[in-house]
């Protein structure tokens, strides 16, 4: 069952695998993604139950020995944020799709989460910063009014705040657009 979802982002690849082995071991968690990004940085997210990733994230932490980028813990995550994290998702026929970046990989899911509990929205996809320069996003779709209030609830939430590039909503996605989210 998951009940929470913690992260921890930090400034060295080889640091970054000692974390995810520390906060795997530190606490029966599932790892949901992990992974080297752009600008040399190791990010590794983990699920479970509440108290489990707290330990997890909090072991983590004590293991990133002065390199902690940033971190995070969201109880009761919104359900469809780690599947949007590792791309499952489908985006035939879309109403309209909007867009976040992030310049903090912890950013992206504190936004796609605190999106997807404030509209009637559906992830399509949380990307943590591969190929981006450090950066993150997240596509998300839904009817225009909901996905706009989708994008203002994350650009207002307190976690996010200074850590938010620009963000769009796209009425009426031109077909090859969502050909190229695929």
């Amino acid at each position: 069952m998951m009940d929470a979802l913690g992260m921890n982002e930090v400034m060295s690849i080889p640091t970054g695998f000692l974390v995810c082995d520390t906060m795997l071991k530190a606490a029966e968690v599932t790892l949901v993604s992990s992974g080297c990004v752009c600008a040399g940085k190791h990010y590794t997210v983990v699920s479970g139950e509440v108290a489990a990733v707290r330990a997890a994230v909090e072991a983590g932490r004590e293991a990133a020995s002065g390199v902690l980028v940033d971190s995070l813990v969201i109880a009761n995550i919104e359900k469809s944020v780690a599947p949007a994290i590792m791309a499952c998702t489908d985006t035939e026929h879309l109403k309209s799709v909007g867009v976040m970046e992030t310049y903090s990989l912890c950013a992206a899911i504190h936004a796609a989460d605190a999106a997807a509990k404030a509209a009637d929205i559906r992830l399509l996809e949380v990307r943590l910063g591969r190929g981006l320069g450090g950066k993150s996003f997240v596509l998300l779709t839904g009817e225009v009014a909901a996905v706009t209030a989708a994008v203002e609830a994350a650009e207002a939430l307190e976690e996010t705040q200074g850590l938010m590039g620009k963000s769009v909503v796209i009425p009426a996605p031109h077909p090859d657009l969502l050909r190229s989210m695929q």
